[in-house]
């Protein structure tokens, strides 16, 4: 039985009346209703344990007064490039009825955690990217705003045989809401037909009143890539999954995450690719600093199939502590069960460099200016792997802007 405590004001009549606001199809009413039947014996996401520590206590969470089903708000803005459909959930279910209902629930199971089957039984807002075969797209963008105390969000995204499409989601906080708390989910899926091309960008800026969580996974098929770039600043506690699975032939995935916090801000930061397939490639880089009183755990999985021959697969995390208050842990794991694999992976967490920061003082530049270069420098690495300049550009600004 799951020891989590499901909120008063969650019914299966919250639920139909969620479904039948938005005049939603019989399976759809279905998938919430067993989504909700399931919080009583889902548990929590697990987290990373040490000797003696948990480090992210998901249990602390009241969505009693974090949730409000009814009463859920936001202002999204998505643009498309020609040849693509970049539709609401809605609108989605009316063009593509067949076509949604195939896509949801095929890459995450909305009855994975307690998590994803609330958002799953809940979810008001998301989006819909539909590229047909043959079409190449670039300028896609969803940018959203949460005006409410709860938001759930659900994105699904398919691409059919040698399509390309390029996706820039951002989330940030706009009206102020009479709550002290917060809270924010998203599922993203990716059906990534064969030999297309996706590269998901995702930048979360929210406030530092809100609990967010996020799991984002794709099914990556024959000669298809799938290029996650995830970028946290925001929230007060933020639990992020990226996740690809190599189900076909020659399938590549590339997974680059950036993060920053201050104040008590707490990162929960995974990136997880299962390489099911022969000639699958991966790589995952993440960088994180934190300040003041922030903490961050990171788990990063590589895990390597019977029938996956000749795989690579690498990863790399690296955390920079600007503080003696601030924490972090990383856990890097290979998991292999075929000998024809070529894998790494490599973490490190510690503090700025005090003979680089030594040697740019005595050239005279200021010790804060100096620390300043040596984090915006850290970040490289990372800013290198991004393609797309507005994904760079906005990470970018969102460093600087909260630097001293």
């Amino acid at each position: 039985m799951s020891g989590v405590q499901l909120p008063a004001n969650l019914s299966e009549e919250t639920v139909r009346e969620i479904s039948e606001s938005r005049d939603e199809p019989g399976w759809l009413l279905e998938a919430r209703l067993d989504a909700l039947e399931s919080l009583e014996t889902l548990d929590l996401p697990d987290v990373i344990q040490t000797p003696g520590r948990r480090w992210t206590n998901l249990d602390a969470l009241d969505f009693e007064s974090l949730v409000d089903p009814l009463d859920q708000a936001d202002e999204t803005e998505r643009a498309s490039d020609e040849g693509v459909e970049v539709l609401t959930f809605a609108e989605a279910i009316d063009a593509h009825p067949e076509r949604v209902e195939s896509a949801f629930g095929s890459t995450i199971d909305p009855e994975e955690n307690y998590l994803t089957a609330l958002s799953a039984a809940l979810f008001t807002t998301g989006t819909v990217v539909y590229v047909p075969e043959g079409v190449d797209a670039e300028d896609v963008t969803i940018r959203a705003e949460m005006n409410s105390r709860s938001l759930f969000s659900h994105t699904l995204v398919v691409t059919e045989k040698s399509s390309s499409v390029t996706i820039l989601e951002s989330i940030e906080s706009g009206e102020s809401v009479d709550s002290d708390a917060r809270y924010f989910s998203n599922l993203v899926e990716i059906d990534a037909g064969e030999n297309s091309y996706v590269q998901y960008g995702s930048l979360q800026d929210l406030e530092e009143d809100t609990y967010s969580y996020s799991l984002k996974r794709a099914d990556v098929n024959t000669y298809a890539t799938v290029n996650w770039i995830e970028g946290n600043l925001g929230s007060r506690l933020t639990r992020s999954d990226v996740e690809s699975e190599l189900n076909g032939d020659s399938a590549e995935t590339k997974i680059v995450g950036a993060f920053f916090g201050h104040s008590d801000q707490h990162f929960d930061v995974n990136a997880r690719v299962w390489h099911q397939a022969e000639n699958t490639t991966a790589d995952l880089v993440t960088r994180g600093v934190l300040d003041e009183e922030a903490r961050s755990v990171y788990e990063g999985v590589q895990d390597v199939g019977r029938d996956a021959w000749n795989t690579s697969s690498y990863q790399r995390e690296n955390t920079l502590m600007l503080s003696d208050e601030s924490e972090a842990d990383a856990s890097p794991k290979l998991i292999i069960h075929n000998h024809d694999t070529e894998a790494s992976h490599s973490a490190t967490v510690g503090q700025v460099d005090q003979e680089d920061l030594f040697y740019m003082v005595s050239r005279s530049v200021p010790p804060q200016q100096a620390r300043n270069m040596l984090v915006k420098g850290f970040f490289v690495p990372v800013l290198e792997e991004i393609e797309v300049d507005e994904f760079r550009d906005d990470l970018e600004e969102l460093i600087a802007a909260r630097l001293p």
